[in-house]
């Protein structure tokens, strides 16, 4: 079973997996509580909504979608199905193109001509049912307007077909906590990148498995399985890149915010919310990211105040112009790659992290080093055995953080740990006594914090063993998903009232009412997030919105610091050492849902990155569930048995990283690498379609 000695648990009741209708439409029911993947399903889940007349909406399903030509909407159809009824769905759109322009389309008008998108559900499509993929009952389910990027690619040719599964609201969206708990709990929610309205999907090389580590999943996957020909995501931490890993597909997710991704969309950290850009090839992907630029304003979306970002950090040329690499031997000679070994580090004596880690070591070195000819230069950490035959960075991660962090973020250091003392050890017993939160005095030594900072700054005193890349992401949950969603609401229903309707969901207090959730714990969070009244976090405690502000500053002068004092033209790093997990399985021991604290560096900085396939492996070691000693939750232990995952296996994946503004470099780095590896295989069970 998944849960052993389950006859002598004792804790809080469990949120065992069952049927329920839905608060959309009550005549259809959705799965609920645990849930479990199925061997060789035949399918996957992809897709929420297909842009089909009749099956695009709730509101206006069935005939309340009648084409104009079939005559009058019959009676009872809400009246802003005449408004919807006009609007041709997918197939209806692709004939319409085919007459006008056949097979001669002036692509330099509409460079998308004919390409098949899915969105994930968050992204408004004014022809389809957009919810961020919440079973909401909203009156009208579909907004009046397309999100700006929707509205790009539409003008310029492209099919909007479908809008993808993804985990609601971007990943739940966290809880503020509040008097509101859940009534049952789950064990885990591992692999559940899972909408209440439209399900969970599932990993195309083995679908028992996690389409995805991060939300995005229904987009990756609809790439992965030829079901569409790209598709749009939008990443907080972990959300397009986990996809595009988990389904073996190329991913540009551009810097925070050259594209917008806020001022038509359902957000969950609006400081981190970005749109992604999903194909098989990295070609494919600088090809829509082009077609995304309109003509006079940029990139610039006056409903998304994040990109009001430099003109100079976009480039002056086309993205498509630099992924033109043929991969030939020695065509990165003269480019040096700094490898973050950060991201490959894992406790001594682990099985889980070792087929991954192992062969991205030997990637990187065989295909970016010894064919592509690029000069590769490794950062150190304490658990990883330095390959003496790889150039050491003069100036790590680590030690630019320690010089850092006493100009722009020295609030780190007097963070204290879950039990009440000093994060940094080495600071408190360095520092005389000194207050590190109201109340909280610490310090055992003789010097003067301010003195410290000015010492460690300098080099001239040892940094804290622990302050690295992974330590310092950590962030306090900003209150700001409570400003979003109000406003998103409110915007929603103002532009239907310029029209003539009336959309009465606006606020937190009836987005509850209206809605149902998969977990009780995502509904008692809800609660708490309708209850939350200001912006801050409570006074004399850490406070969100700063500190996603100030780690941003921070980690992109990090990046630059070691990039420019080991003269490197760019950075790669594993995405994850872990294989897609068990739906429904234990997280990885101490690691909450399996994401890394040091692979939140890139999103946390919001950096532009680039993810390429880079193989796959055969053997994994799963966790397994064992019930804690005090028998009321159940715990990750890892485990020696060995799964075998027929060929090609799951996929891994490598991610460049580079400053804003040289993307040019990083997409010659990446589609190079990407020409000269050829890693990926499309999933046997779902391969390419012919003809």
């Amino acid at each position: 079973t998944i849960l052993p000695d389950l006859d002598k648990y004792q804790g809080p009741p469990l949120e065992y997996g069952r049927m329920e209708p839905t608060a959309s439409d009550p005549d259809v029911s959705q799965q609920f509580g645990m849930i479990a993947g199925i061997p060789n399903a035949g399918q996957v889940n992809a897709l929420a909504t297909l842009n089909i007349r009749g099956e695009r909406s709730v509101t206006c399903q069935g005939d309340f979608d009648r084409h104009v030509n079939y005559g009058p909407l019959p009676p009872g159809a809400p009246p802003v199905c005449e408004h919807f009824r006009r609007m041709p769905d997918a197939l209806e759109r692709a004939a319409e193109l085919d007459a006008l322009y056949g097979s001669n389309p002036d692509l330099e008008d509409m460079p998308m001509y004919g390409v098949v998108f899915s969105f994930k559900d968050p992204f408004d499509t004014k022809d389809m049912r957009s919810t961020g993929g919440g079973d909401a009952h909203y009156d009208i389910d579909f907004p009046a307007r397309d999100h700006l990027l929707v509205e790009q690619l539409r003008d310029k040719g492209a099919i909007i077909f479908a809008k993808a599964v993804n985990t609601e609201y971007n990943g739940r969206a966290g809880d503020p906590g509040g008097r509101n708990d859940p009534d049952k709990v789950l064990p885990s929610v591992l692999g559940y990148q899972r909408s209440t309205w439209a399900g969970n999907p599932s990993n195309p090389y083995d679908t028992t498995r996690s389409a995805s580590l991060g939300s995005s999943s229904g987009s990756a996957l609809s790439v992965s399985t030829n079901m569409v020909m790209a598709s749009l995501g939008e990443e907080t931490r972990a959300s397009t890149r986990g996809p595009s890993n988990h389904n073996s597909v190329a991913l540009i997710l551009p810097h925070k915010s050259l594209i917008g991704f806020d001022g038509g969309a359902i957000g969950a950290d609006i400081y981190c919310d970005r749109s992604g850009i999903i194909c098989r090839t990295i070609g494919d992907c600088a090809k829509v990211l082009d077609a995304l630029k309109d003509p006079d304003e940029g990139y610039y979306d006056p409903r998304d105040p994040f990109t009001t970002v430099p003109r100079s950090s976009g480039l002056g040329t086309p993205f498509a112009n630099h992924t033109g690499m043929t991969g030939a031997p020695g065509s990165l000679k003269g480019i040096r790659i700094g490898i973050i070994r950060e991201s490959m580090v894992f406790p001594a004596g682990s099985k889980t992290e070792t087929p991954i880690v192992t062969a991205a070591a030997q990637e990187i070195k065989e295909v970016l080093g010894d064919k592509l000819g690029a000069a590769l230069v490794e950062s150190s950490d304490p658990l990883w055995e330095r390959d003496p035959a790889v150039e050491s960075m003069k100036t790590d991660f680590r030690s630019a953080i320690a010089r850092l962090v006493p100009v722009f973020m020295p609030e780190l250091l007097f963070r204290l740990g879950p039990d009440g003392q000093p994060l940094f050890q080495e600071f408190a017993a360095a520092i005389l006594p000194t207050e590190f939160m109201p109340g909280k005095i610490f310090g055992s030594g003789t010097i003067q914090p301010i003195d410290y900072f000015v010492a460690l700054a300098d080099e001239r005193i040892a940094s804290p063993v622990n302050l690295n890349i992974a330590t310092i992401q950590q962030q306090e949950l900003a209150m700001t998903f409570r400003y979003h969603i109000p406003q998103y609401l409110s915007r929603r229903a103002a532009d239907w009232k310029a029209m003539g309707f009336t959309e009465s969901l606006v606020d937190f207090p009836t987005l509850n009412q209206r809605s149902k959730f998969w977990g009780d714990d995502q509904r008692a969070a809800f609660k708490n997030w309708e209850e939350v009244t200001d912006p801050r976090n409570p006074l004399g405690e850490r406070q969100g919105v700063t500190e996603r502000i100030m780690l941003r500053e921070l980690l992109r002068r990090v990046d630059m610091m070691v990039l420019l004092e080991n003269h490197l033209d760019a950075l790669v790093r594993l995405h994850t050492p872990f294989p897609p997990a068990k739906i429904g399985g234990p997280s990885q021991h101490g690691i909450s849902g399996n994401l890394r604290l040091e692979s939140f560096n890139g999103p946390n900085a919001g950096l532009t990155e680039v993810l390429i396939p880079a193989g796959y492996v055969t053997t994994v070691y799963d966790p397994v569930f064992e019930l804690g000693s005090d028998v009321r939750r159940y715990l990750s232990v890892p485990s020696d048995v060995a799964t075998t995952i027929p060929e090609p296996g799951l996929p891994f994946s490598l991610v460049f990283r580079a400053d804003p503004g040289k993307e040019d470099v990083l997409l010659k780095i990446a589609s190079a690498y990407e020409a000269a590896s050829r890693r990926r295989v499309p999933p046997p069970a779902f391969g390419p379609l012919v003809g």
